[in-house]
């Protein structure tokens, strides 16, 4: 496989634009609580590096800044209160002034869903950690059933549950000057080449992309932006 880094195809950014992108950031202490989608599984995919989309997204950081301490707490499986209640006071106790928040995935798929207590959830991880002062990022996920592996039958139910969670994740965001990744309206979601074949997951492909859009936001944060080639 290789992973030499190339231009911008929409998919990846290369090196030199993520350093442009993240020049002058402040970041030194990094943390990720979530799910799957934290902890960054995916299939390998030629051409891109076999790594999760927050691994790619703290490389690029250090290569901005050397010494950035980064700690993923990503773990499948875990709904939004199990991550809260198994990863916010690592967190906390890491001294992150850069941290992002990814819940809500699991509990999507279960057989009933309420956005309400989900999104409690989401928001007291967002509070706590935004009141030691660190920059907060949320994650809208990708709407998968863009993805050609998601049965027909279940498209329209979980797009709806998806939406409904995003749209309360930006809320806390606006409520707590959080930086929120809009993934479930971004074009991504409909491009099936970014999904696994387990349809939930994106391959290396989608975590690249994911890292771009992702430093693309830090980097208009910082005031910094390079062409929108991908």
């Amino acid at each position: 496989m290789t992973t030499t880094p190339f231009r911008n195809d929409h998919y990846r950014l290369d090196f030199a634009d993520e350093t442009r992108l993240l020049a002058g950031a402040h970041w030194e202490r990094l943390v990720v609580l979530g799910d799957s989608i934290a902890e960054g599984i995916g299939e390998a995919t030629e051409g891109f590096p076999d790594q999760g989309w927050a691994d790619s997204v703290a490389d690029a950081l250090r290569r901005a800044r050397p010494g950035l301490a980064y700690l993923n707490l990503g773990t499948r499986d875990l709904r939004a209160d199990a991550v809260r209640k198994t990863q916010l006071d690592a967190a906390l106790a890491f001294g992150p002034d850069l941290a992002i928040v990814v819940a809500g995935g699991n509990d999507l798929l279960r057989g009933r869903f309420e956005v309400e207590p989900v999104a409690a959830e989401v928001e007291a991880m967002v509070e706590a950690l935004a009141a030691t002062g660190a920059d907060v990022v949320t994650v809208g996920l990708y709407d998968c059933t863009g993805s050609p592996y998601i049965p027909d039958e279940f498209r329209a139910p979980l797009t709806a549950r998806i939406h409904e969670l995003n749209d309360a994740t930006w809320d806390i965001a606006l409520r707590h000057g959080a930086l929120h990744l809009d993934f479930t309206n971004d074009p991504g979601s409909a491009d099936p080449s970014l999904y696994g074949s387990d349809g939930l997951h994106g391959n290396r492909r989608g975590h690249s992309y994911t890292a771009a859009v992702a430093v693309r936001a830090l980097g208009a944060r910082l005031g910094n932006r390079v062409g929108e080639g991908a």
